[in-house]
């Protein structure tokens, strides 16, 4: 087994957090969306995003609809699917604002009201190499 392919739960935790980078793919009037992100972080409550809230993605997060995420290395890739739901808490927001400052001037300028912060819980994960190409694909709850 090569070591870098998540098996346990907590290995697929490590290796989302290890590679933030990821697609996310959303449903807006019956139409796929997907765009590139950059997670803020995973855990055992799931996984945490932050988006303006003057942009389609905060919409679409806000219906409550499955979302899946993909996230990859050169070896492997991880597909996450479970439900977007946005969270009221100003600590996660300062802390978001703080750990990122991409996000600090944007939050002087307009407050901390453009920033909207949600989660994908309910996480099913996938996880894919070449190696397994032609087996089924199994899922793992996170």
């Amino acid at each position: 087994m090569n070591p870098e392919v998540p098996v346990t739960r907590e290995d697929v935790l490590l290796f989302l957090n290890r590679n933030p980078v990821c697609h996310l793919a959303t449903v807006e009037d019956g139409h796929p969306r997907v765009r590139s992100m950059f997670m803020y972080r995973a855990d055992e409550s799931g996984l945490i995003f932050h988006t303006g809230t003057n942009k389609a993605l905060a919409k679409q997060v806000q219906t409550g609809a499955p979302v899946e995420v993909c996230f990859h290395n050169s070896d492997v890739q991880v597909r996450v699917s479970g439900v977007a739901e946005v969270l009221d808490d100003m600590e996660l927001k300062e802390e978001i604002a703080f750990t990122r400052p991409f996000i600090q001037p944007w939050i002087e300028r307009y407050g901390f009201e453009l920033l909207l912060v949600f989660r994908v819980r309910q996480c099913r994960a996938a996880v894919w190499t070449v190696a397994d190409n032609f087996n089924p694909t199994t899922y793992q709850e996170l």
